[in-house]
């Protein structure tokens, strides 16, 4: 079956970075999107950043834009958030997902979600 399992997660301070990852199994990735989103208690699951393995293409929410980067090992099943120059406000439950379309569909559409692992940037 389709399972997501995200590692990485940690304390950083301000400033420092960490690099998330999202390893795969029940699929290949090859054509497939995955998407990365984080959530605060309280607060909506907030879309960070999602490669089209399809084509390549990837996207990122302003917030994180030219700070994060996503990427993909296609041999390793496994897809990468490098985020650096981390902030306090980064500071958030991070969950890879994917719908097992060839896009970067809306986050409502996702159907299936890894356990997530905890960011916290703090001094």
């Amino acid at each position: 079956q389709v399972q997501l399992v995200e590692s990485g997660g940690d304390l950083v301070q301000p400033g420092g970075s960490l690099k998330l990852s999202c390893k795969a199994s029940g699929f290949t990735l090859d054509y497939y999107a995955i998407g990365w989103f984080r959530q605060v208690p309280g607060k909506k699951r907030e879309g960070v950043s999602c490669i089209n393995n399809s084509d390549g293409k990837t996207y990122y929410s302003h917030s994180v834009k030219g700070r994060f980067t996503i990427s993909s090992d296609n041999t390793k099943n496994t897809v990468y958030l490098q985020m650096n120059d981390l902030k306090p406000e980064d500071t958030a439950v991070y969950y890879c997902g994917t719908a097992l379309v060839t896009s970067c569909p809306p986050g409502y559409e996702y159907d299936y979600w890894g356990q997530g692992t905890p960011v916290t940037v703090s001094s």
